[in-house]
């Protein structure tokens, strides 16, 4: 009886250890602040970013840079890696600065500007 008694409890104790594993494990595998920070901080050139969502994947294409011309639905910009970008602006994208929230990215965009463009793959930027 000694012996069974003893694999039983050894058996517990693995059981529970093994669920407080499972438990506490996924956070401890998640990126910490700092990745994150440095992978979409202020030395970020451009990304892709893939979510997955309830209604299946969003591709996001997010852009980094200095306006360089602005033409009627598109910018041109400059990133810090010297890569010229042409991104095309839905008319009802927001912009987004010092000044507040604003609709409408014709009036408030300028050359020269630092902007962060983020986009839906093969769709115009909504988000400036």
């Amino acid at each position: 009886m000694g012996v069974n008694r003893k694999r039983f409890m050894l058996l517990a104790v693995v059981l529970v250890a093994l669920n407080v594993f499972f438990l506490v494990a996924p956070g401890g595998f998640a990126l910490s602040a700092g990745v994150i920070d440095q992978l979409f901080g202020g030395r970020m050139i451009r990304a892709e970013v893939v979510v997955q969502g309830a209604n299946g994947t969003d591709d996001y294409l997010i852009d980094r840079g200095v306006i360089k011309a602005i033409t009627p639905g598109s910018i041109v910009l400059r990133e810090n890696d010297g890569k010229m970008v042409s991104v095309q602006i839905a008319t009802t994208a927001a912009v987004t600065g010092p000044g507040g929230r604003t609709k409408g990215a014709g009036r408030v965009l300028r050359v020269g500007m630092r902007v962060l463009v983020t986009r839906l793959a093969n769709a115009p930027a909504d988000t400036i």
